[in-house]
């Protein structure tokens, strides 16, 4: 009888006990295919978007990968800043996920103490009137010296997350529209802020308030290091072909 119920137990004993309790699911490879799998379907939302050309691919992938990692988001609505073009260049789009449009296009001001034309050096410290890279979660809206404004909360820690410190918000500014180009060679600079032309400001800001996420991208290989939203994904990702 003994014998019998041994014989019993040892038939429905779980697999994973000869296994070593490890499931196939978790090996590296399979990792691997679920981050292939996930660049290929980010390269068919951009093409499906007609960003090829218009948008920087790498800049679009990290937003979107951010973008679906990022769960506290309120609405389908996604911004992504590319300061990896020169402010003479349209660098901010406003995303409808949903529809898999965009929204909005335009050029946009960076950090005066980031660099002139491109921002190529980006800062969390208060005073240091550098722009930020990384995620934030847009808040509420309100009436200050730079007029109708947005405010950011910066998502990671030791990158972006002194940004209500620094007041860095979104808002218009003169010195953000096209026409400063024709005079000073490129946009004219903020604090910190992203700032925006005043004919479309308003606008912006009203399609993204109230908790849709905002993606800062520049070419800077230690925030790819350090951000727990990208870095992960990066190693495969950097091989993907659209």
């Amino acid at each position: 009888m003994l014998r019998f119920i041994v014989f019993i137990l040892f038939l429905f004993l779980p697999c994973t006990l000869f296994l070593g309790g490890k499931s196939s699911d978790s090996t590296p490879d399979s990792a691997e295919r679920a981050a292939v799998s996930d660049v290929e379907a980010y390269a068919s939302l951009y093409r499906s978007m007609q960003l090829e050309g218009v948008v920087n691919w790498k800049a679009f992938r990290q937003a979107v990968a951010g973008y679906y990692k990022i769960d506290n988001r309120k609405r389908e609505v996604l911004t992504l800043i590319d300061f990896s073009r020169p402010s003479t260049a349209k660098r901010l789009f406003v995303f409808d996920m949903r529809e898999r449009k965009v929204l909005f296009s335009s050029v946009v001001s960076h950090g005066k103490n980031s660099g002139d034309n491109y921002a190529t050096s980006f800062s969390n410290e208060y005073g240091s009137y550098k722009s930020s890279l990384g995620f934030y979660l847009t808040e509420s809206t309100y009436q200050g010296k730079n007029g109708y404004s947005l405010i950011l909360n910066g998502l990671e820690k030791g990158i972006n997350d002194r940004a209500r410190e620094r007041a860095i918000v979104m808002h218009g500014a003169a010195y953000a529209d096209p026409s400063t180009i024709r005079s000073c060679g490129r946009l004219g600079r903020s604090l910190g802020c992203p700032a925006l032309p005043l004919a479309v400001s308003k606008k912006i800001i009203d399609t993204i308030k109230g908790g849709t996420l905002l993606y800062i991208h520049g070419d800077d290989k230690t925030y790819a290091s350090l951000s727990t939203f990208i870095k992960q994904d990066e190693a495969q990702k950097d091989r993907a072909d659209i």
